[in-house]
């Protein structure tokens, strides 16, 4: 069995403000045996403390030490390639609150970054000064490469989807640091003390947490409450090492 468990939120926890049937009882399980585990979610919208309270309002138990979102992904890649840098950023507080704290200035002014994390508001203004920074050579990133998320209304738009938009204005693709970047990966491995064969990655996407697990040498569980169908498996030239309807289903 898995000692480490690396954990997406949306469609596998929560499916927009509501959890999923049985993840409060599957956090328990892995509290009660003591198993660490890691929220590993591309979400950047909110800082750890904002998800941690959401949780906590819907009955999951999880500690702010245990969530590990793209916005602190990006912040850490962005502190080592460019100490006390610059960026322009859109996206919420999760994305800005992690930049501000490695020492970053979010500016429109000559910034070493275009930096783009999930939003739910964004201007044509905003989209427009970020495409003539990357046009005119300013370096591009983005939190994560998801065009669509979950929620309990439907699918709506990801940071993907934003990250089109701009390339297809500028030529120039941007460099997703959250799933199935290995990179974020890693770090959350890192985070845990954790080596990648006593850990299990679980997910609801093929696309990003499954093939990120697989790169990474951990064994995946791919679950069907989120956006992957079971007809879509044989669609992806890789596999899931497991196929569960719900976290509920997974025994520890």
């Amino acid at each position: 069995m898995p000692r480490f468990y690396l954990l997406d939120m949306d469609g596998v926890l929560m499916k927009g403000r509501k959890p999923i049937d049985g993840a409060a009882e599957f956090i328990g399980r892995l509290h009660k045996r003591d198993l660490p585990f890691l929220i590993l979610t591309n979400n950047s919208l909110l800082t750890p403390q904002d998800f941690q309270a959401r949780f906590e309002e819907v009955g999951l138990h999880i500690p702010v030490a245990s969530i590990f979102t793209s916005a602190l992904a990006t912040a850490l890649f962005l502190q080592q390639q460019r100490p006390n840098g610059s960026a322009y950023v859109i996206g919420e507080t999760g994305l800005t609150t992690a930049l501000r704290e490695i020492a970053y200035v979010l500016t429109d002014h000559k910034p070493d970054y275009v930096v783009l994390g999930e939003t739910k508001s964004f201007s044509f203004e905003c989209v427009t000064t970020a495409v003539r920074l990357v046009a005119g050579g300013v370096r591009f990133i983005a939190t994560n490469p998801d065009v669509v998320g979950p929620t309990e209304r439907g699918l709506v738009p990801a940071c993907g989807s934003v990250a089109a938009m701009i390339s297809a204005a500028t030529g120039v693709k941007p460099y997703f640091i959250g799933k199935p970047n290995p990179l974020m990966m890693r770090s959350a491995l890192r985070h845990l003390g954790a080596h990648s064969e006593d850990a299990v990655m679980i997910g609801d996407r093929m696309d990003t947490d499954i093939i990120g697990g697989n790169e990474s040498g951990m064994e995946t569980i791919l679950v069907l409450s989120g956006v992957t169908r079971r007809e879509d498996i044989e669609h992806y030239p890789y596999r899931p090492g497991r196929v569960v309807e719900s976290v509920a289903d997974i025994e520890l």
